[in-house]
């Protein structure tokens, strides 16, 4: 539905008067659908999944790419038995604990870096060296410090986390205005009570970037991780399950745990950072 609005003017005696007329036009069906994002990305889903089907049946090998209808069915299989289930929730276990420990040390980083300037110095000099160094490529030195386990997974997902999201919100801060600052000080807030109040709210859009991309690197690098050495604490994840039927030559098997790394990105990112950023930045009006 769209509304137009119309004027009218009139000439009196008294000088010109003026109303105004709402004009309402009906959108067909098609096109009230068509605005709504979600329709559009699961149209895009749709047809992606048609692509596979159709590839994979041209192909017809399942060892090389099995079609979309094997892989559900493996996928079925595998939540019935548990199997899957199992392994995506020791991975996900194990990525809260390094992403959780990552933000809070980016926290701590970043507080130190806009309250002195030797922060701000040891901040650039650490992203400028660790951000562009692959988080996969600190495995062996994990393996070696830590051994096989869970505490060299959490080490290169601090890695991946840390310095994204403390230069973002670095970023963040220092666009934040001289009025909000001035705002700020004027009430005599100072600390992590400035940081609150002020910086946060500001930033947060740069932050909430920061949060997502941090995500992002956490989750492909913890499944990388768990193909490489995957067994934590007796059980591997989601990695571990990809290259153990790889192993066993259950190609289904091995694009129904892809199919279960791709299906919780996207729950989280258009479930779980969208309503963070409904509730934040649309709601204060931060975003258009």
């Amino acid at each position: 539905m769209t509304r137009a609005t119309i004027t009218l003017k009139k000439d009196s005696a008294d000088g010109d008067s003026a109303r105004h007329v709402v004009v309402v036009r009906e959108l067909p069906l098609i096109q009230k659908l068509w605005s709504d994002a979600f329709v559009r990305k699961t149209v895009i889903i749709l047809l992606l999944a048609l692509a596979w089907e159709i590839y994979g049946r041209l192909l017809d090998n399942p060892l090389l790419f099995p079609t979309l209808s094997d892989t559900i069915a493996a996928f079925i299989d595998r939540i019935g038995d548990g199997i899957l289930v199992d392994r995506a929730w020791t991975s996900i276990k194990v990525l809260l604990i390094g992403y959780a420990l990552g933000i809070i040390l980016a926290a701590v980083i970043t507080i130190l870096a806009i309250s002195t300037q030797i922060g701000t110095d040891f901040l650039e000099v650490m992203t400028a060296m660790f951000n562009p160094l692959p988080a996969i490529a600190l495995l062996p030195l994990a393996l070696i410090w830590f051994g096989l386990g869970t505490t060299s997974i959490v080490f290169v997902l601090l890695h991946s986390v840390v310095w994204v999201v403390a230069l973002n919100t670095q970023s963040g801060f220092l666009a934040v205005s001289h009025t909000l600052r001035m705002v700020g000080r004027n009430y005599e807030l100072t600390g992590l009570r400035y940081v609150a109040k002020i910086l946060i709210p500001a930033a947060f859009p740069s932050i909430l970037t920061g949060l997502k991309i941090g995500w992002a690197f956490a989750w492909r690098t913890l499944i990388a991780a768990e193909l490489v050495f995957g067994v934590a604490s007796g059980q591997g994840g989601l990695g571990w399950f990809i290259f153990e039927n790889r192993n066993l030559l259950d190609i289904p098997a091995v694009f129904a745990g892809l199919l279960t790394v791709i299906i919780i990105g996207l729950i989280v990112e258009n479930l779980v950072f969208r309503l963070i950023e409904k509730k934040t930045v649309r709601r204060w009006g931060m975003q258009g």
